[in-house]
């Protein structure tokens, strides 16, 4: 049925909200850094072994994460097949709607968040795919919603290079008006499945969207009931001033990465007075930065495991992941033991290409200096539970951050140790949570459940 949506209703305000921290998992099998699966205690297979990961899940859920969080490209970043060779997670990898799927049935709380661009997509089908994953777990799954990076992945989809970052950005906000306007085809309580009077639905809640845009015409309704958080959970990672208004605009949580405090109050301030300027509440937004922890019951033991790790990474693989950041540059063509040359905005991560050149000018460093420091992630925490702990409570009670999406250099381990070691720490301050208090993912992100646009003011 078609019909005109009213103006869109919000959610009644409730008493104050107690802040909480937030932790969410970014599961990179066999772990974030490059070369993790050459250390002896991974599992090289980890990116494409079911099992492996599903108990990196349960793991989490047990530590009683919100969420866990699978990243997601459509093309691999290293063009130099010798480079390529020599890491894991570009080359296997599971499609993260399709390994999701997989985890809802094997884990009962834990939210889900999978990546999936609006660039190299089509709203309905993404509309379609993350309303029947919702269903499937019960509430629990968000949509990383990205505009992706590289000219490698425009080339799998007849482009010769990568869609202007304005023009994605522009893209994408229309892309999130359809796919919400898909799902809230149906009213919540729309489907009656009466097998005596023969109604399925009822057929004055079936809302046809109708959209013609720019970029999009999609007539709808999707052919699911509206999810059962009413939409999955918007995240957004764009820090440049594109991906800021976007994340402002739609998101409910924000992953973003600050070297300092001060950085990150900054950014935190600047998101939250935007989400209030677009018209939201600013505690609607959940800020988390990311956070790579190596964990030891002294530091000395978290800097031997650190140092262990570092060693395991080929300096050719170093200099190509410099090279990827800063916008698929060509450093060979600059003297190594020279300064990083002046660059062209990139076109891939605007925010990450600043912050290496930034990290470079202040520092003095060489191209193969700054190549060196970025296998130590500027993200990463290396100390004991109670140092880490302390780093937490400063950003979180400071308002640099809601919580942390929790970054794991090698997997099990880095993943064990903060479970086993930080989170006991963290909720014998108070910090942290010892059992979910609700069902869905909104319910852990302390979240309202949005209204449908068709729904009464």
């Amino acid at each position: 049925m078609t019909a005109q949506p009213g103006p869109r209703p919000r959610p009644v305000p409730g008493p104050a909200r107690r802040r909480e921290l937030h932790l969410n998992a970014f599961l990179k099998p066999p772990g974030e850094f490059l070369a993790a699966w050459r250390h002896p205690n991974t599992a090289a297979d980890a990116g494409v072994n079911i099992r492996h990961v599903i108990e990196l899940a349960r793991t989490a859920e047990r530590a009683r994460f919100d969420a866990v969080f699978f990243a997601d490209l459509v093309g691999v970043p290293f063009a130099d097949q010798e480079v390529l060779s020599r890491v894991s997670v570009v080359n296997d990898s599971f499609e993260p709607t399709t390994l999701i799927a997989a985890l809802a049935t094997a884990t009962s709380r834990i939210g889900l968040i999978a990546t999936a661009s609006t660039t190299y997509n089509e709203p309905y089908h993404l509309a379609r795919t993350f309303a029947s994953l919702d269903h499937i777990s019960g509430g629990r799954v968000g949509w990383n919603l990205v505009t992706s990076l590289s000219d490698a992945e425009a080339r799998n989809f007849g482009l010769d290079r990568h869609v202007d970052h304005e023009l994605r950005y522009e893209r994408a906000a229309e892309f999130f008006d359809v796919v919400t306007g898909l799902w809230d085809s149906f009213d919540d309580d729309a489907f009656h499945h009466d097998q005596t009077s023969g109604i399925y639905f009822d057929e004055t809640k079936l809302h046809r969207l109708d959209h013609r845009g720019k970029h999009f015409a999609v007539t709808g309704p999707l052919n699911i009931p509206r999810p059962p958080q009413g939409r999955p959970v918007i995240v957004q990672a764009g820090s440049s001033d594109s991906g800021r208004a976007l994340a402002a605009s739609v998101a409910d949580v924000v992953f973003t990465q600050h070297a300092d405090l001060a950085g990150a109050q900054a950014f935190y301030a600047d998101l939250k007075a935007a989400t209030r300027a677009a018209g939201r509440d600013p505690d609607d937004v959940v800020v988390l930065p990311g956070l790579s922890t190596i964990v030891g019951r002294t530091l000395g033991e978290a800097e031997d495991k650190l140092d262990r790790l570092t060693s395991l990474l080929d300096p050719r693989v170093a200099l190509a992941d410099l090279a990827y950041w800063l916008g698929g540059v060509d450093l060979a063509a600059h003297p190594l033991d020279g300064p990083l040359p002046d660059l062209p905005p990139s076109n891939q991560s605007q925010s990450a290409q600043r912050a290496i050149v930034e990290r470079a000018r202040a520092g003095g460093l060489t191209i193969r200096q700054l190549a060196q420091q970025r296998a130590r992630d500027i993200r990463t925490v290396v100390g004991t539970p109670e140092s880490i702990a302390d780093h937490i409570q400063e950003c979180f009670e400071g308002r640099g951050a809601d919580g942390f999406n929790v970054i794991f250099p090698y997997l099990p381990d880095t993943l064990d140790d903060f479970a086993t070691l930080v989170i006991p720490e963290l909720r014998r301050r108070g910090l942290f949570r010892t059992d979910y208090a609700g069902r869905t993912l909104r319910e852990h992100l302390g979240l309202p459940r949005p209204p449908s646009r068709w729904a009464a003011p």
